[in-house]
């Protein structure tokens, strides 16, 4: 078995060209890293470097070798990050979102779950299988349902999406509206709000959205204009939602009635931690609001 040190020391003189400069970059003298080299190829019996008077450069089996020892590195430096990952998830129960409204629920009955639920706030733009098998997240809310060899989803609700519009409109006096009667008219839109940007952008025809990346500048922009916004069941969960709606606000919400105004919300964990986040996700369904 070839020691990982020379493996390291083979990668550095790659990036590095020298044996000086790689001694510095490891913090370890020149004849250590001469030693090294020279002790990785009596291991592989093979010549990995051309030795010149005044340099030394990497043979073309010498390329091969760097391209697999920075292989085997990077595979040990995942090996270790998912170990450890995996040893904080026996403790924390990390929960992440790509949507942002079961986020909005999570926090809203957070003081109910145990100490070891931690809430990210930000929304996940990866690929969800390789965050769950890394152990970086236990449990991922999104509208997608995926059934791998280690990820399993469970359904957690519908999130129906309304639009609010200023109540002196016609539209406004209809119990429901089509994405498209809403074309034309321009939006405040929160910036993050995950997949349902794509639906807005999609199903609206000529609309234009005054996209705003703080919530607070979005509410005083709600507050002193009549612009119409979107909001949805799970909104109303949010303190500075609800706040909105206490104050002197003169429009209506309106649901939307197109199907893709309704996302169904899944979360996503590992198989093998069914048993650890099955309370979580029980009370997050008897928290999810009834359907109309």
């Amino acid at each position: 078995m070839i020691e990982n040190y020379l493996w390291t020391e083979l990668a550095a003189f790659a990036q590095y060209h020298t044996l000086a400069k790689t001694a510095d970059a490891l913090h370890v003298t020149q004849p250590t890293v001469t030693r090294g080299l020279k002790k990785l190829e009596a291991e592989l019996n093979v010549p990995l470097f051309d030795r010149q008077p005044n340099r030394i450069i990497l043979t073309e089996t010498g390329e091969l070798a760097v391209k697999e020892a920075q292989k085997l590195l990077a595979a040990q430096t995942e090996a270790v990050t998912k170990i450890q990952n995996y040893a904080r998830s026996q403790q924390i129960l990390k929960v992440g979102a790509t949507i942002p409204g079961p986020l909005i629920l999570f926090h809203y009955f957070q003081a109910q779950l145990p100490a070891n639920v931690q809430i990210n706030r930000d929304l996940l733009e990866a690929d969800i299988v390789p965050l769950l098998d890394q152990n970086q997240y236990t449990v991922i809310l999104s509208d997608q349902e995926i059934f791998t060899d280690t990820v399993e989803s469970r359904f957690l609700g519908t999130e129906d999406l309304t639009v609010n519009l200023n109540q002196f409109m016609y539209l406004a006096n209809q119990p429901s509206v089509q994405f498209a009667e809403l074309k034309g008219l321009s939006f405040l839109v929160l910036a993050d709000i995950g997949p349902w940007n794509d639906i807005i952008k999609t199903n609206i025809p000529g609309a234009k959205f005054l996209y705003q990346q703080q919530a607070d500048t979005f509410s005083e922009l709600t507050k002193y204009s009549d612009f119409p916004f979107f909001s949805t069941n799970l909104s109303r969960f949010d303190p500075d939602f609800s706040k909105r709606l206490n104050e002197d606000d003169n429009r209506v919400a309106i649901p939307i009635a197109d199907a893709s105004a309704k996302m169904p919300v899944y979360a996503n964990y590992l198989k093998r931690q069914k048993n650890s986040v099955a309370p979580l996700l029980k009370l997050a369904v008897h928290q999810w609001p009834a359907a109309k």
